[in-house]
C-alpha cells in the first residue's frame, strides 16, 4: 500500500505509483491516488486531456478520492489490462475498476474511446469527491461543464465529451462530498456520447474485455520463465500498438525526464523504425501474428511511398513533420522543458534501412503471409539495397540519437550488414542473380566497417570508426549473430563492455562518455535486458539467470518498467512505461528459456 497524505509521496526513492489502461486506441495513466494523470485524445500523440504528469495545476484532473488521509493500492484483474485501485480510511474503504472497452462485437473489434470507471463500497461509509476538469490544447483551453439529465458535457468547437453516470451530476460538478452507499459508475467518452442503459451496459462490457484480455493471454506461446513477468510485459506492449494503423509508439508519454534537471526530456508518442526488430521479435517469440501482420502493413506504407531518406520516426498515422515544440508547463516535478514533437526526425540515422529489410523479410519468405508486394520484390530490394550502399560510409546520428555528434557507427554498419543479408535471402527467394551479387557485395563493405571499429589491445568494438568509446548498443554484434557466440572475440568484446558499462545489480549504460546534454546519469533498461542476451547467447547461464532476476527489481508494484533507472537508488526515470523496456524483457527471458534444458517455474 501507499499512503496519501495531502498526495505527497516518499521521494527517497522515485517510482511511477500507476498503472495503465488501454484499448489499442488510447492509452490513460492511473495513479494510486485515483487521478488520471495522463489521456491523450483523439490519438496517442493527440494533446492531452488530463496532463497532470506535466503540470498538476493546469493539467486537468479526474479523481474519485476519499475526505482526508488515505492508504491505496492498485493491482491488475489477472491476465488482463483491466487495474483496481483500492482506496482505505477510517470512514471505510472502496474500489475503483478503471478499463477501457475491448472486445469483439460485430466480426469487428470494440474499441470506442470511452473510459469506463466504477466505484464500489468494500466496507463502511467512505465520503468520496468526484472531479472531472477535461483541458484541451495542452492546457490552454479549460472546459466547463455543462448539466444534462444523467450526464455532464464538456464541449469546446467541434470536440465534445461527456460524463455519464448513476451518481449526482450536481456533486461531481459543484465537486463536493457525498456517501458512497452504492455502487456508482461513470463512463467518460470522446466524440460520440455514451446512450446505451448504463449499469447492465457497464457490466456487460467489462465481463467482454476481461475475457477478450484472458483469451488474447491464452493464445500467447509463452515459456514458463518468469512468465507472469513477461505476461504483464506483452500485455503492456500490445497497448501501445494503434490498432488503426499498426504504427508501435515507443511510450504513451512525453518529457518525463531520464535524469532530473539533464534536460533529456522527449516526446516518445511516435513510431521509430530502429525498434522494428526488436519489436518484431518480441511478437514472434510469443506466437501473435495478428498484431505483426498490422505492424508489417504500417512498415510497408512508408516503405514503399518513402522515396528519398527515410526518417528515424515518424508518427502513428505516418505523418514526417513532426517539429519540435516547448510548452508553457511546470514539467514532470518541476523538470523542463515540456516537448511535443521530436526533433529526431530530421536526423540522418542509417541503421533503419537495415531494419526495414530485417523486419519486412517475412513478406517474402513466409508463407503465411499473401501479399501483393512480392510481385515487385526486386524493384523493391533493389530501392533499399541503394539506399544502404550510398550510406555505407556516411557519417550518422547512431541509435541514441546524437545531435551534434556524427560518426560512422558501429551499429549503422551491423544493421547495414544484417539487411543486406536480409535482401541476399530475399533476392534468391526471387531468384535474382544480380541483386545476389550486390547483396554478397555489401555484407563484405559493411563487414570491413565493423572490423574498423575493432581495437585489437582491449579486445573490443568501439562504437564508431577511430573512436575509443564504448557503446552498449554492440552488444548487438553477439546478439544478431555477427560475431560467433561461442568465439572468443564475443567473449572478450561482452567482458570489454561489462568493464565499462555494467552498473550495480545487472544495470547497463548505453555509453559513458560525454554527448550533447553532459555525462549521462542513468542507466538504461533495453541494455541491462541486451545484456542478459548476450550472456544466454556466450554460454553464461548462470550470469543471464541472476541478471535478469536482479533487474526484476526496478519495476513498479504492477510490474512496470521506465526507460531508465538510477543505479545508485533504483529509482524509475524517463518516459513511462516504455515499450522498449518491456520488449527487451520479453527477448531476454525467451531467450533464456530456449537455453534451458527443463522449464524452471517462478
Amino acid at each position: 500500500m501507499i499512503y496519501f497524505k495531502k498526495q505527497s509521496q516518499d521521494m527517497t526513492k522515485h517510482i511511477y505509483q500507476a498503472g495503465i489502461i488501454g484499448n489499442c486506441s488510447y492509452i490513460a495513466h492511473v495513479r494510486k491516488d485515483t487521478n488520471i494523470t495522463w489521456l491523450c485524445w483523439p490519438k496517442f500523440d493527440s494533446s492531452f486531456v488530463f496532463g497532470a504528469l506535466l503540470d498538476e495545476q493546469k493539467g486537468g484532473e479526474f479523481s474519485i478520492k476519499p475526505e482526508g488521509e488515505f492508504q491505496s493500492r492498485q493491482y491488475y484483474l489477472e491476465n488482463t489490462n483491466i487495474l483496481c485501485t483500492e482506496i482505505t480510511n477510517p470512514y471505510g474503504s472502496y474500489r475503483i475498476t478503471d478499463f477501457a472497452p475491448r472486445f469483439s462485437n460485430n466480426n469487428r473489434i470494440f474499441r470506442p474511446l470511452n473510459l469506463f470507471r466504477k466505484v464500489e463500497v468494500l466496507s463502511g461509509a467512505p465520503r468520496i469527491k468526484v472531479v472531472c476538469r477535461p483541458v484541451l490544447d495542452y492546457a490552454n483551453i479549460t472546459l466547463k461543464p455543462n448539466l444534462g439529465s444523467n450526464h455532464l458535457n464538456y464541449s469546446y468547437g467541434d470536440v465534445t465529451m461527456r460524463l455519464t453516470t448513476n451518481g449526482s451530476i450536481n456533486y461531481v460538478a459543484e465537486e463536493h462530498y457525498f456517501v458512497l452507499d452504492s455502487t456508482k459508475y461513470f463512463i467518460l467518452s470522446y466524440g460520440a456520447p455514451f446512450e446505451a442503459e448504463l449499469e447492465s451496459t457497464f457490466e456487460r462490457f467489462l465481463q467482454a474485455t476481461v475475457l477478450y484480455w484472458r483469451n488474447w493471454v491464452k493464445g500467447s506461446s509463452i515459456l514458463s520463465f518468469y512468465q507472469n513477468r513477461v505476461i504483464r510485459s506483452a500485455l503492456a506492449l500490445k497497448l501501445h500498438q494503434f490498432e488503426d494503423t499498426g504504427a508501435f509508439i515507443a511510450a504513451s508519454t512525453t518529457s518525463l525526464p531520464e535524469y532530473p534537471g539533464e534536460g533529456r526530456n522527449w516526446d516518445y508518442r511516435y513510431c521509430w523504425l530502429r525498434d522494428t526488430h526488436y519489436v518484431i521479435n518480441a511478437l514472434n517469440n510469443i506466437g501473435h501474428f495478428d498484431e505483426l501482420e498490422k505492424y508489417f502493413s504500417y512498415i510497408a506504407s512508408i516503405s514503399y511511398t518513402e522515396i528519398d531518406r527515410y526518417q528515424p520516426l515518424y508518427s502513428i498515422t505516418g505523418e514526417k513533420d513532426l517539429t519540435e515544440k516547448i510548452l508553457d508547463l511546470d514539467g514532470y516535478l518541476g523538470n523542463k522543458p515540456v516537448r511535443i514533437g521530436n526533433q529526431a526526425f530530421e536526423h540522418i540515422q542509417n541503421d533503419i534501412y537495415g531494419q526495414v529489410l530485417i523486419s519486412l523479410l517475412p513478406l517474402y519468405v513466409d508463407k503465411r503471409f499473401v501479399v501483393d508486394e512480392r510481385n515487385d520484390s526486386s524493384h523493391w530490394i533493389d530501392f533499399i539495397l541503394k539506399k544502404i550502399e550510398k550510406t555505407v560510409d556516411e557519417k550518422d546520428a547512431g541509435i541514441w540519437e546524437f545531435r551534434n555528434m556524427p560518426n560512422v557507427h558501429c551499429y549503422t554498419n551491423l544493421f547495414q550488414w544484417a539487411g543486406a543479408k536480409a535482401a541476399l535471402k530475399m533476392a534468391r527467394e526471387v531468384k535474382d542473380r544480380k541483386l545476389i551479387t550486390r547483396a554478397l557485395k555489401l555484407i563484405k563493405t559493411t563487414r570491413s566497417h565493423i572490423e574498423a571499429c575493432y581495437d585489437p589491445i582491449r579486445k573490443v568494438y568501439t562504437h564508431a570508426i577511430g573512436s575509443p568509446h564504448l557503446d552498449a548498443s554492440t552488444l548487438q554484434l553477439i546478439i544478431m549473430n555477427y560475431l560467433d557466440p561461442h568465439s572468443q572475440r564475443a567473449r572478450d568484446h561482452l567482458r570489454g563492455l561489462e568493464k565499462d558499462l555494467r552498473g550495480k545489480n545487472g544495470l547497463f549504460y548505453r555509453y559513458i562518455h560525454t554527448d550533447d546534454f553532459g555525462k549521462p546519469s542513468s542507466t538504461f533498461l533495453i541494455c541491462a535486458f541486451w545484456y542478459v542476451e548476450a550472456l544466454a547467447m556466450v554460454g553464461r547461464n548462470r550470469d543471464a539467470i541472476a541478471t535478469f532476476e536482479q533487474l526484476m527489481q526496478y519495476s513498479n508494484d504492477l510490474g512496470l518498467f521506465s526507460e531508465d533507472v538510477d543505479e545508485n537508488d533504483g529509482s524509475q526515470w524517463g518516459n513511462f512505461p516504455q515499450a522498449y523496456s518491456h520488449v527487451g524483457l520479453m527477448n531476454a527471458a525467451y531467450r533464456i528459456a530456449k537455453k534451458l534444458d527443463k522449464p524452471i517455474y517462478y
